[in-house]
């Protein structure tokens, strides 16, 4: 069985060291040219993670600064927004039915990969549980550490689940022919109409930072993507940001995804290995079943369906699903309805915890 670690101490705030930013955006930067030029399936930001990933495993001390990655989040939903039209407004009706299936999809997942945890890894049962939650992987790891559960072993099993899923699922998509056709954002160059462009940023930068100050899960993007959407939906803004700016902000979240594994040793990531993949491996089938379910009771397209479902990050899926044409708006509700259904069955985790902790504790023993 698992020993749990001791809890890590919290390191003292970041400075920005400029130097190793500029590295890990030119690193990002490479890795997204190199595979996004090729036509590889979201090249753009998996070939910045693949890139950012290897040089912070290889020791490289990967940074990006908080400030440049809320730009690049609110940006990111500005472009969102715009691919929003009256067919996917329309389209909507049958959301409530995905999202139910969703929550039961999220509920065996969690149950799935907590058994393989802990039955063929040996995990004890608070750290299979906390290992096993696809999402809210900061809230996750913070009852790790509050009820000394393996703090590390869980926060590989998160971090092999965010990565892996945004490199790995953009091929699998392409291969099984799921990806869609571009969607047309804008039939304007926002050089043509100045004007449009910017209340399309100035009312969408202040929805992100209005969602952000009330704390809203993934509010940048959210809001941004939000105020974006209905911008276009209703016909007022026909313009979008340029393409070469939506590319860039692509590369710049891969290499943010990247920098998860700063910090990580190649041996500590193998001796996990094992664990990490299998736990992968489970939740992706159940994703994929879940998926597969859905689109044919509902008669939509898979590929969207399977990003939906997917349990990867929420940015990082809202952003695959922009660079594979598979309706962001639709993938953003759900990936927002997954985080929630996760942050509010926290207090439900927490008296687990306490019972399974109580249950551990010899006669005797006071805690």
């Amino acid at each position: 069985m698992s020993q749990p670690e001791p809890a890590p101490t919290v390191p003292p705030a970041k400075t920005i060291d400029w130097w190793r930013v500029g590295e890990t955006l030119a690193l990002g930067f490479g890795g997204g040219i190199a595979l996004g030029l090729t036509g590889f399936p979201a090249g753009w930001m998996s070939g910045a993670i693949l890139a950012v990933s290897v040089a912070a495993l290889a020791g490289r001390q990967v940074q990006m600064p908080t400030a440049l990655t809320r730009v690049t989040f609110a940006l990111t939903g500005i472009s969102m927004g715009a691919t929003v039209t009256p067919e996917t407004v329309a389209g909507m009706a049958n959301w409530p039915i995905s999202l139910v299936i969703l929550a039961v999809a999220v509920i065996a997942l969690t149950a799935a990969v907590a058994v393989y945890l802990r039955m063929v890894h040996g995990w004890e049962p608070g750290s299979a549980l906390l290992g096993a939650f696809p999402g809210a992987m900061a809230t996750t790891l913070i009852l790790a550490v509050q009820y000394k559960a393996d703090v590390r072993a869980i926060a590989i099993v998160q971090t092999v689940r965010v990565v892996a899923i945004a490199v790995l699922l953009p091929t699998a998509i392409a291969v099984m022919g799921l990806s869609g056709s571009p969607v047309t954002v804008a039939t304007i160059s926002p050089l043509d109409r100045p004007f449009e462009l910017a209340i399309l940023v100035v009312v969408s930068v202040a929805a992100a930072y209005v969602t952000q100050l009330l704390r809203f899960p993934g509010g940048l993007i959210f809001g941004s993507m939000t105020a974006s959407a209905i911008l276009h939906g209703t016909g007022l803004i026909h313009v979008s940001l340029p393409r070469w700016l939506t590319i860039a902000t692509f590369m710049m979240l891969g290499s943010l995804v990247g920098t998860r594994f700063a910090g990580t040793s190649l041996a500590t990531l193998r001796h996990l290995a094992s664990a990490a993949f299998g736990a992968l491996l489970v939740s992706a089938t159940v994703a994929f079943a879940a998926a597969f379910l859905a689109a044919w009771i509902l008669g939509r397209d898979v590929g969207t369906l399977v990003i939906a479902y997917a349990p990867g990050a929420l940015d990082a899926m809202m952003i695959l699903a922009l660079a594979l044409n598979l309706e962001p708006a639709f993938v953003g509700a759900h990936h927002l309805a997954r985080f929630l259904l996760v942050l509010l069955s926290m207090p439900i985790i927490v008296k687990l915890m306490q019972r399974l902790r109580k249950s551990d504790t010899p006669p005797g023993d006071s805690q």
